[in-house]
């Protein structure tokens, strides 16, 4: 046994055992292997030994809890989504519902957390066994390491920048770490005025649209009706066109059947994701502009308080030429308000879940497998064939979010399972599409397939923003297999309405994806944590959370390599930075004194009981944004629509997915003859980012939710929200 006075240096081993030795073996394990990973780990592990080796087991656990929760983290979602977690993502992950959801009730690396468990109850051990004794301080001389780790750290990103993949070199701690340093620079230097004289950058070229291109075809495309389908995460590096075209080193086959299909079409292979999340590609896809390139309230629900722009949608458009227009996703639909979002820019079927009577394949939380939502999906279109006008139908699928579920014969076939339900949807659009082609659909329908987002794929150079678009046209013999120059979302619009010969509305951007052109153009994207920007003119830069910029040359945006040009000067991250805002504001310039208006008069199906608070979630008021120095108030009108049935009603507030306490009832009972009648209001000492109300009810039988208004303005304008013109409340269209 030993003896009392070795407890401490046990305790002092089992810390250094868990804060240096597993950090550096689960970087080895996860595959993040790069020198500038390896520092950041040492130097956080010495700064965590320094810090937490006397301090009492109870002031240090919380600590140790949080720093194994963030690298949890982050080995979670870059496993799911192939980027680092950011602020935002961080209360995702705290969530056991959402991750619940996301993972199937499973995790990617299951032993990490195991491991760092075990390493966490061996520390604890000791320190418990230890804990009358403090041990000797270690030397002051010893505080010189982490405070040399960081510097060599900082020192190599500032002389030779990496473009290597954020997880490789920071661990996440590390990362926050230097972003809060990076933004009170910013500050101070602000506060001390030393700025050099700024010139921002222009929006113009990010903004217009551009025809001055020569068309592909000699008149109007031939098609009669539109079919965009639009796959859940999926990045261009899948189709093995776009791979060949930019000579990518990605070398795995998950969609072979898509594959083919996009050998015999027109492959995009520089295409441009601009943001992630599904409400923003669908927003910069449908409505020809870039959605936020940062947090904010996503541009679609802001869009719901004009009536003016959302007519510039391609929906809306299509519809004032005698298109009918639909929207089919396999998910339920009032989650980020969708349910409102779709109708309001021009659809006039918007069908979920609900819609769907046959059954799923695959017990999948999020909605529908792929391969049964397009064999429903195929008798929507069977439907449409039926009808004398012409038509637009945009699908949306879900089945390649995480969990990442397959069938068991495909799970057996690949390494994991996210592999595994790339071709479990590659094989349910292949047959989707085969179909379409064995009922002449193709004869007479444009095709185009893309993706909302991109799920990344670890090691392929910007992933995250690489995109396709895949044009099956009935004159495809007229158009090149690849179309050279770099697209991307905001473009999409443009391009079928210029397809079609209808008129551009001034408000869209981009240029057409059916014209050729002989210059270069600008580009910009906001994923994985990075800001891009490039100028149209052979230089690609992208910059980091720290507003510290790499300047590369390269033709188009999305390459398999560029070469290194060197760090942008102090102001081109503010420039860039500035710029990304002005476009932000496109819609909106300030937050402040609208009325959003969540609720409506469609009759609303209960459940039994609430089975989390993302699924069932009644309204769409979801990642709003609240300037700091505001004040909120929020009217809501429930009622039941059976008299049989009393309703039982929750309301919660979350910002980043962390519960916002706001005073309010647990529960209300709500039936057809006492509705729940409420009228509350919160200040917002500080901004407020991604703050989501989720109006849940369980009971049986339906609701009408006929009020669920959210009015932000500042100390003593709350009124202004009363006088506002119809155009600036958020109606459904």
């Amino acid at each position: 046994m030993k003896n009392l006075s070795d407890h401490p240096r046990t305790r002092l081993a089992a810390l250094a055992g868990l804060v240096l030795v597993i950090p550096l073996g689960a970087r080895a394990m996860l595959g993040w292997s790069n020198p500038l990973g390896y520092l950041s780990d040492l130097a956080l592990g010495s700064l965590l030994l320094l810090l937490l080796h006397r301090r009492p087991w109870w002031l240090a656990l919380p600590v140790l809890l949080a720093w194994a929760a963030l690298w949890v983290a982050s080995a979670e979602l870059v496993s799911a989504v192939g980027r680092l977690p950011t602020s935002a993502d961080l209360a995702y992950l705290v969530d056991p519902q959402f991750m619940e959801n996301s993972t199937g009730g499973g995790l990617a690396h299951a032993w990490l957390p195991v491991v760092m468990g075990a390493g966490l109850l061996a520390w604890l051990a000791c320190a418990w066994r230890s804990r009358s004794q403090r041990g000797q301080p270690l030397p002051r001389k010893a505080w010189a390491i982490p405070v040399m780790l960081f510097s060599a750290h900082w020192g190599s990103q500032q002389l030779l920048p990496s473009d290597a993949d954020q997880w490789r070199q920071y661990n996440l701690t590390h990362q926050l770490m230097s972003a809060g340093v990076g933004n009170l620079e910013r500050q101070v230097e602000g506060w001390m005025g030393h700025t050099q004289p700024f010139t921002p950058l222009p929006s113009a070229g990010l903004t217009q649209s551009d025809l001055h291109g020569q068309r592909l075809l000699a008149g109007p495309g031939s098609a009669r009706n539109l079919l965009v389908i639009t796959l859940e995460g999926i990045p261009g590096a899948y189709l093995r066109p776009n791979r060949q075209a930019l000579h990518s080193h990605f070398d795995e086959d998950l969609m072979p059947r898509l594959g083919k299909w996009a050998e015999r079409g027109m492959n995009t292979p520089d295409y441009v994701l601009h943001t992630h999340q599904t409400i923003r590609g669908l927003y910069a896809m449908l409505c020809g502009d870039y959605d936020k390139l940062a947090n904010g309230t996503p541009k679609g629900v802001e869009l719901l308080t004009q009536n003016e722009r959302n007519q510039a949608c391609l929906p809306a458009q299509l519809r004032q030429a005698g298109f009918t227009t639909h929207y089919l996703q396999g998910a339920g639909l009032r989650f980020m308000a969708k349910d409102r979002i779709m109708p309001h820019i021009g659809y006039d079927s918007v069908h979920g879940l609900e819609w769907f009577r046959n059954k799923n394949y695959l017990d999948f939380p999020w909605g529908k497998d792929d391969r049964a939502f397009f064999e429903g999906a195929l008798g929507y279109v069977s439907q449409l064939q039926k009808q004398d006008k012409p038509w637009m139908l945009t699908l949306l699928t879900v089945g390649t979010h995480q969990p990442y579920s397959a069938p068991a014969e495909y799970l057996e076939r690949f390494d994991t399972p996210k592999q595994a339900a790339v071709a479990y949807l590659d094989d349910a659009v292949g047959a989707f599409l085969d179909n379409l082609e064995r009922q002449g659909v193709l004869k007479d329908t444009l095709v185009v397939l893309t993706s909302d987002e991109s799920h990344g794929i670890d090691g392929v150079r910007l992933a995250s923003s690489w995109g396709f678009n895949l044009t099956l046209a009935p004159e495809q013999a007229q158009l090149p297999h690849i179309k050279r120059g770099t697209y991307g979302h905001i473009d999409l619009a443009t391009s079928l309405l210029d397809y079609f010969a209808l008129p551009i509305p001034v408000a869209l951007g981009g240029r057409s994806l059916y014209r050729d052109y002989d210059t270069g153009r600008e580009m910009i994207a906001y994923t994985n944590g990075m800001l891009r920007y490039h100028n149209g003119q052979g230089v690609f830069t992208e910059c980091d959370f720290q507003q510290r910029c790499r300047r590369y040359a390269s033709e188009g945006f999305i390459a398999e390599q560029a070469r290194y040009l060197g760090s942008g000067d102090s102001m081109l991250g503010q420039q860039i930075g500035t710029l990304a805002g002005v476009l932000d504001q496109s819609l909106l310039q300030t937050p402040l004194n609208l009325r959003y208006q969540f609720g409506g008069p469609a009759p609303i199906k209960l459940r039994k009981r609430i089975h989390d608070d993302w699924a069932d979630n009644l309204i769409g008021a979801q990642y709003l944004e609240m300037p700091g120095g505001s004040h909120t108030r929020v009217r809501i009108k429930v009622r039941s629509l059976d008299p049989r049935h009393a309703a039982y009603i929750q309301l919660k507030a979350k910002q980043l997915e962390q519960d916002v306490p706001l005073g309010l009832p647990a529960e209300v009972k709500v039936t057809a003859d006492q509705p729940l009648e409420m009228d509350f209001s919160f200040e917002n000492p500080t901004e407020r980012k991604a703050f989501s109300f989720h109006l849940l009810g369980y009971g049986g039988g339906k609701v009408e939710v006929s009020d669920f208004s959210v009015i932000t303005a500042l100390p003593g304008e709350d009124d202004a929200g009363e006088d506002l013109a119809e155009g600036q409340i958020a109606h459904s269209g």
